[in-house]
């Protein structure tokens, strides 16, 4: 199949490296894959050093201009699939191919559970335009059948596929000692985007909460809170205590030098894909019951699930795990079995290879 990914957002974060990583992966299947973004966004330029074929349209934002190019772009070039992912691409791709004789199928993944508009031009959007809608999770699938009133047969849940091989267990004192770690303090980590609804200010609040010297915070990640972030590290007197360390190309080694993986998210999630490599990592996790998060932790068997925003919660569930290494790695253990099994890069393709010919069948 010749299959295009078009991706409107500026951001960056699991949404972006997931599309990545799927046209890694259906282009080594086989298959001809091309990016549509705009140049000023950074999947563009991720895309081309990872070698994938990458248009640069104007497609930012909603416009003439970017409708115009698309459509241009769609008329001369055969596509069988087009995969949108943000809100403003998907309109522009389904307005283009609304106005072609021969348009290739829409298929629209959704990757966060924001909440959709139930209003007249949605509805055309979901119902006529795209042919099928993936969800990164069963929560989110089950909203839009139940709230949107989406036929349940064209609503597919197909969770984010991950490296095996590059997310395991490995030496915690030599990965510490290469990032240059203290080796005897307790560590607690998070990877993802500084944003709102990611919980840093909580975790932030819950490692003052514990009063425990030992005990260390890794950030990993960057995005629009830093500045909000530093600010209150800075208020708590927490800088000897918490490492900032930006984003990281490669996450692995530092999820390995963590004891406690958190991800106290109150909004907009799938199944985050950081989650899933700390488990796959081996780590025992805390986290919330937000998007598909449960689909992935279960409490008290692959992890620690507290409430949102809730910070002595956050607290306590992390000292539980720092004060009992027994149960600690029972659920790291625990919870890498679980992903190994259902959260695969190859089950992901798999998935998707039957969305896209059932998208073209239909």
């Amino acid at each position: 199949m010749h299959i295009v990914h078009t991706e409107s957002s500026q951001g960056w974060g699991g949404q972006e490296l997931r599309i990545l990583g799927e046209s890694a992966g259906m282009r080594a299947r086989g298959h001809d894959v091309t990016l549509i973004a705009p140049a000023s966004a950074r999947i563009y330029a991720e895309a081309r050093r990872r070698g994938l074929s990458v248009v640069d349209l104007p497609i930012g934002r909603k416009s003439v201009r970017g409708w115009r190019a698309l459509r241009r772009w769609l008329a001369t070039h055969p596509v069988d699939v087009v995969n949108t992912h943000s809100s403003t691409d998907s309109w522009l791709v389904a307005l283009a191919c609304a106005t072609l004789a021969r348009a290739p199928a829409i298929v629209r993944t959704r990757h966060v559970s924001v909440p959709i508009a139930n209003n007249a031009a949605a509805r055309w959007l979901y119902r006529h335009a795209t042919r099928r809608i993936v969800t990164t999770g069963e929560a989110l699938r089950r909203t839009l059948i139940e709230t949107n009133g989406l036929p349940a047969d064209r609503v597919v849940s197909v969770p984010t596929g991950v490296d095996l091989a590059r997310f395991a267990p490995g030496d915690k004192a030599a990965a510490r000692s290469a990032l240059g770690l203290d080796p005897a303090a307790h560590y607690v980590g998070i990877v993802a985007t500084l944003r709102s609804w990611k919980g840093h200010l909580y975790l932030i609040e819950a490692l003052e909460l514990l009063g425990r010297d030992d005990c260390r915070l890794l950030v990993v990640g960057d995005g629009p809170m830093r500045e909000p972030i530093e600010s209150r590290i800075a208020a708590g007197g927490l800088g000897d205590r918490v490492k900032l360390a930006g984003h990281q190309d490669d996450p692995a080694p530092w999820l390995r030098a963590m004891d406690v993986f958190c991800l106290p998210s109150y909004a907009n999630e799938g199944v985050p894909q950081a989650l899933m490599q700390a488990m796959l990592a081996g780590l025992p996790v805390v986290t919330t019951p937000v998007g598909s998060i449960l689909e992935v932790v279960e409490d008290g068997r692959t992890g620690l699930v507290v409430p949102p925003r809730d910070a002595p919660a956050l607290a306590r569930a992390i000292g539980r795990l720092l004060d009992d290494a027994d149960f600690a790695r029972r659920l790291g253990s625990t919870a890498r079995a679980e992903a190994v099994q259902r959260f695969s890069q190859d089950r992901m393709l798999d998935r998707m290879e039957a969305v896209f010919r059932d998208a073209l069948a239909a």
